[in-house]
């Protein structure tokens, strides 16, 4: 006999969309999108379509491993969770009386989206003590850009661009990340308006728009300005509306003067013409949108360039009518369920060090530079038990070895033989195969979870479809496990996730305060519910009005800075890719086999430079590292820029190596590999599109 149970995907998107699992009740039998969910509405990803082939992949880990070989061979050996569980612990409590707290270090990303399964670790590492992990690797500099002038007021949720009668799409790659609001431009254009598209490379959305503007990573700042000294120059700006809703505005318009479009045309490379025509169609539009991506704000600049494009969005007054606006960060619904009551700050006795998770490279690579020199940086003689080196790694839900910044350095120092490793996993990852034990992990569909939608406002819960398969275990039960085996005796540990789950519900947030008794039914079995969408109007900051200048940043006036850079010649960038979703995947042969391997996307005018033609295998090199891939030629990237779509494993790139600084040795390497763990302006997010390489032809 078969049935149907409601799921949740737990990756990282904005959507959190509905499923529907045909399961017998020992597997997942069939994956479709649930038609009833309020976003999903029978529309699901081409990764999530056969969702039950990653779950009974026959590559899964499922069983506790120990390493048997030397780091990253990948050599293991099956032990009892009992065993496991008494090698963690036992070193981690010699860690603790040896080298203290700030010796551990946990990682964890964007792996599961939920709110138990993600957050449960840190009421555990809370109660060690441990490291603090900033964890800034995808869009924080774009939600701090957007907070420093719209405090926590909610923008658009994607389902009222229905109402938008212009669309600028703005570094965003709509097909691989929003598949939800494709059906909603699609049918804007048949009605005959516009869109337009911002871009660096716009391979994935070059047929879905009107216009393509191809501008140069980083500068998307400059273009904005330019926009909104021509809509302030043809009074095309709403100056009513800027007054009584934000502060800050003459002084601003005071300063626009200076970046005239011919400015711009020089900094972006989009043309000034074209600059001047933009903002007039769009300064004529009711009811504008722009959908901002999250590319932009990986650079130096990318807090300060989100604000002035946050500003742009209201210049028009747009905010003030249906449809109008920005769309691309908080939607302000929540909050739905009180997190605090999962992470447990409260158990914290202590404030711990703090890293960020852009600088792991940095951070685990302490302690081969103090083995090798027995000094620190300036050259002084140090105690290692004094330095604050990592000794024990514990990874969930993340893949740093592949999806980190300086991928060299991590791997580096992944190696060190004084560095013990735990990696909680469903398969073979780059950091798995550097792990002294790998615990096994499971599915969504094997624990029960609720899920905030980033993106849009709508709450969900799923309840455990399956018992884990083998011995995996969820987070919740893994840290429950531990904690014991620690002697911790929080009643916290002693729950199960259902009862979490029971505790968040009955406890909660404002979000949910007013929801119907259908509702909450729903929630009780396991479903999706959406709440009203915010009233763009109420300005959620301490004055009631848009922060257009903000006093309390160290750069109070909006203003074009310059990004990072580098000295080599091209712009390299990372764009999403439609097959996968960071590193998570590619245990699918289904879906890594259609991409192919990593390519190098560039301009003709720079392969021409170069000698470089279509499929050519070509290396980029930059002071960090050298990885090899394959040229693509297209005219849909910037003319000094060079694209890589997604994140592969190190096997489906070339024989990248590092570079001499880092003294790393041969070995395979990713795009990561070329990227610094520089950080933004504001936010301490990561600068992943804001580095530049060279390229050659491979010999």
């Amino acid at each position: 006999m078969t049935y149907t149970r409601k799921i949740i995907c737990p990756y990282d998107c904005p959507s959190s969309c509905g499923l529907l699992a045909e399961t017998d009740g020992s597997r997942i039998l069939k994956v479709k999108a649930d038609p009833d969910h309020p976003v999903a509405a029978g529309l699901v990803c081409n990764k999530m379509q056969h969702y039950e082939e990653s779950i009974h992949s026959d590559r899964r880990i499922l069983t506790p491993l120990k390493r048997v070989g030397e780091k990253g061979e990948g050599n293991f050996t099956p032990i009892s969770w009992d065993e496991a569980v008494a090698e963690i612990t036992d070193r981690w409590k010699a860690i603790l009386a040896e080298e203290g707290p700030d010796a551990i270090l946990p990682v964890y990303f964007s792996g599961v989206m939920s709110v138990i399964q993600r957050r449960c670790g840190d009421a555990f590492f809370n109660r060690m003590g441990a490291v603090q992990v900033a964890k800034t690797l995808c869009s924080t500099a774009k939600g701090t850009g957007y907070a420093s002038v719209m405090g926590k007021t909610g923008c658009l949720d994607p389902r009222e661009l229905k109402d938008s009668d212009f669309f600028l799409i703005w570094g965003s790659n709509v097909k691989a990340t929003r598949v939800h609001t494709m059906p909603v431009i699609a049918r804007a254009r048949k009605e005959g308006k516009r869109v337009v598209l911002v871009e660096a490379c716009a391979c994935d959305m070059a047929d879905f728009c009107d216009e393509i503007l191809l501008v140069n990573p980083g500068t998307d700042g400059a273009l904005a300005l330019a926009m909104m000294h021509v809509l302030a120059e043809e009074q095309l700006a709403d100056e009513d509306f800027l007054r009584d809703h934000a502060e800050g505005y003459e002084a601003f318009k005071a300063t626009l003067p200076q970046y005239t479009p011919e400015w711009a045309e020089g900094i972006t490379g989009v043309p000034a013409a074209q600059i001047r025509q933009l903002a007039r169609e769009y300064g004529a539009a009711k009811a504008p949108a722009i959908l901002l991506g999250s590319g932009p704000s990986r650079h130096g600049n990318g807090g300060m360039t989100t604000r002035l494009i946050v500003i742009l969005s209201a210049f028009t007054g747009a905010w003030g009518r249906p449809g109008g606006g920005y769309c691309g960060s908080n939607p302000g619904a929540g909050p739905y369920v009180d997190d605090v009551r999962v992470m447990r700050p409260d158990f914290r006795q202590r404030p711990g060090r703090e890293v960020n998770i852009n600088q792991l490279g940095e951070v685990l690579s302490e302690g081969v530079q103090k083995e090798a020199t027995g000094s620190d940086a300036s050259g002084e003689p140090v105690d290692s038990a004094s330095a604050g080196v990592v000794k024990s790694l514990y990874v969930y839900g993340s893949n740093p070895a592949s999806s980190v910044s300086d991928q060299a350095k991590v791997l580096r120092g992944l190696r060190r033989p004084d560095l013990f490793t735990v990696v909680h996993e469903r398969f073979m990852t780059e950091t798995a195969r550097f792990a002294d034990i790998i615990l096994p992990a499971t599915f969504s569909v094997e624990q029960t979870d609720c899920y905030n939608a980033y993106g849009y406002c709508t709450f969900g819960t799923a309840k455990k479809v399956l018992e884990p398969a083998g011995a995996c275990k969820s987070n919740w039960d893994t840290f429950c496990l531990l904690a014991k085996a620690m002697g911790y005796e929080e009643e916290y540990f002693q729950r199960t996730e259902e009862e979490m789950l029971a505790d968040l519900l009955d406890h909660p947030m404002p979000a949910l305060a007013k929801i119907s008794e259908a509702d909450w039914q729903t929630l009780r079995e396991g479903g999706t519910i959406s709440t009203p969408f915010a009233d763009h109007l109420d300005i959620r900051t301490e004055s009631g009005k848009m922060m257009i200048v903000n006093e309390k940043l160290a750069e109070p006036m909006p203003r074009y800075i310059e990004n990072h850079g580098g000295p080599e010649p091209l712009r390299l960038i990372v764009v999403p890719g439609f097959y996968t979703l960071n590193s998570i995947f590619l245990e699918r042969d289904s879906l890594t086999d259609k991409r192919g391997t990593a390519k190098l996307i560039l301009h003709p005018q720079a392969a021409a430079a170069r000698d470089i033609a279509d499929g050519d295998r070509v290396i980029a090199y930059n002071d960090l590292a050298e990885v090899e891939f394959e040229a693509r030629v297209s005219e849909l990237v910037a003319p000094g820029t060079v694209a890589v779509q997604g994140i592969y494993h190190t096997a489906e790139t070339c024989a990248g190596t590092c570079g001499s600084p880092v003294s790393f040795g041969p070995g395979p390497l990713t795009s990561n590999a070329l990227h610094h763990g520089r950080l933004s302006d504001i936010g301490a997010a990561t600068t992943m599109n804001d580095n530049t390489v060279e390229v050659q032809r491979a010999r």
